[in-house]
């Protein structure tokens, strides 16, 4: 899919995709449509993101400072220091989700909810970059809430992997179980309730989000069940502008999403590594420069993540479930948001429609046990939406779903493209591996003959798997904006 003078939306749901180059098409600029389809995607993939969510926005190109606007999820308070009665806390709920050929474990229940970014964060990009009323921008996703979605392959396959979740509490098995068993495709899913949320959010802003009544009766909800999640927590959450990391790769410039998080630290660290090496790189020199990604992510990195200046200091001594929309406007301006729920917790807010996120309960951003991040701190999230740019041009917007093989999806989609001359679509559809722990994931295309794992095994894929990630991305070149949605979680893009 290629376009000319016009914009390309690229996201993890035709929906989602549509909703954002219909927001192109009525004038609005990338961030409009970058957030018109966020909403949307609160809507048609409301598994991966929501309300109850949080993320990141890169900006950039266009004649735009580049800036990174931080929405993510941070640590609530400690329950048992907070006040509201009863400091005693509900244990997490372990669930296995199973991805055919791999497993993850999942934690979920009022334990699991951290303090949600999405409201704050639409209204900020708003604010900072939009062009049309937040009101109209709501209004078809509210639209859609209310009538229902349809559910597609991906989103049922989703919803069957992860029926255990949405079976675990009455709020949230009226909506995904309302027959007793988990809506399959082709089926209708109705959220009257978060329709009435995303209208209040058009017309009051994120106010009610944190500090209203919508926020009362979500920490009131959590609180009863056994979370931690105050409302001070809620009233003391900002959305935050900072500045994105810049990595050098070949002759382009690389941006992505600075510390606290850390997936943008540890992508721009593998694409040095790589960039030292033979051009293009060997299969051997990605999946190195993966292993040595993975081998920084210590107790020390996290811990340094939150302290100024930490990025320069890392590479200056060293050289869920999720969803993403990668947009590029006719004016060369580009946007690239991640947003994630988690897999979700479980907690469906009664009359607000809400499905919190579980991140306080994901291995993935809790690697060295549950519960030691500081309250008010954000967490170490692995998401990294990306700009590349060559000169002042955009010339590659993309991110990814995938939790830790974010990172490895990006890089080689990075690679294909510049290294290997890719178009988007080929970039993006072509198979990857994924190195984690001694473990070589790999999908099916890849030669694996002559590689030097040491004791590592081998776990191969029969086929593209959502396990690899989901990457959105738009691409410019001489001729014309192309666009491509990842196969593995039934990305498209569509044309403005």
């Amino acid at each position: 899919m290629s376009a000319r003078g016009t914009g390309v939306v690229a996201a993890g749901h035709p929906l989602t995709a549509e909703a954002g180059a219909r927001v192109l098409r009525e004038g609005g600029n990338a961030v409009d449509a970058a957030v018109g389809a966020m909403l949307t995607s609160f809507v048609a993939e409301p598994l991966l993101t929501g309300l109850g969510a949080g993320g990141y926005m890169l900006v950039a190109g266009g004649g735009e400072q580049a800036a990174l606007l931080d929405f993510f999820v941070q640590a609530p308070s400690d329950r048992l220091t907070s006040g509201g009665g009863d400091g005693s806390a509900a244990p997490l709920r372990a669930i296995d989700v199973s991805f055919g050929d791999a497993a993850q474990v999942f934690h979920i229940g009022p334990a699991s909810c951290g303090v949600y970014g999405a409201p704050a964060g639409v209204c900020a990009a708003v604010q900072r970059w939009g062009t049309l009323p937040l009101r109209e921008l709501v209004a078809p996703a509210a639209r859609l809430a209310r009538e229902g979605v349809v559910l597609n392959t991906e989103q049922s396959y989703v919803a069957r992997i992860l029926a255990d979740l949405l079976t675990s509490t009455p709020e949230c098995a009226a909506l995904w179980a309302p027959e007793g068993r988990v809506l399959g495709e082709g089926e209708l899913l109705c959220n009257a309730d978060l329709g009435e949320a995303l209208l209040r959010l058009g017309e009051e802003g994120a106010a009610p989000f944190y500090s209203g009544e919508v926020a009362a009766a979500v920490c009131e909800w959590v609180w009863a069940g056994g979370g931690s999640l105050s409302a001070e927590d809620l009233a003391g959450y900002r959305a935050i502008e900072r500045e994105p990391v810049r990595v050098r790769y070949r002759d382009r410039e690389v941006l992505t999403n600075p510390p606290p998080a850390a997936g943008g630290t540890l992508l721009a660290y593998a694409l040095a590594l790589l960039n030292r090496g033979p051009q293009p790189p060997t299969l051997q020199g990605v999946i190195d420069a993966m292993a040595a990604a993975q081998s920084e992510r210590t107790p020390e990195f996290l811990e340094g993540l939150d302290e100024e200046g930490f990025l320069e200091r890392f590479l200056a001594t060293r050289l869920g479930a999720t969803t993403h929309i990668s947009v590029l406007d006719a004016d060369g301006r580009a946007c690239s948001c991640t947003c994630t729920n988690g897999e979700g917790s479980g907690v469906v807010v009664p009359g607000t429609g809400i499905h919190l996120n579980n991140v306080m309960g994901e291995e993935d951003l809790n690697p060295f046990g549950f519960n030691l991040h500081p309250p008010g701190r954000r967490m170490p999230s692995m998401m990294a939406p990306s700009i590349v740019m060559r000169g002042e041009e955009v010339e590659l917007v993309l991110g990814s779903a995938g939790s830790n093989r974010i990172r490895s999806a990006l890089l080689q989609t990075i690679v294909g493209a510049v290294d290997h001359g890719l178009g988007a679509r080929e970039a993006v559809e072509a198979p990857r591996v994924h190195f984690e722990n001694g473990v070589l994931y790999a999908e099916p295309g890849i030669d694996l003959g002559g590689l030097s794992l040491g004791d590592g095994q081998v776990v191969r894929f029969g086929e593209l798997n959502l396990f690899f990630g989901g990457v959105q991305a738009v691409q410019s070149r001489a001729g014309g904006i192309t666009g491509a949605g990842d196969p593995r979680r039934g990305g498209v893009a569509v044309r403005a």
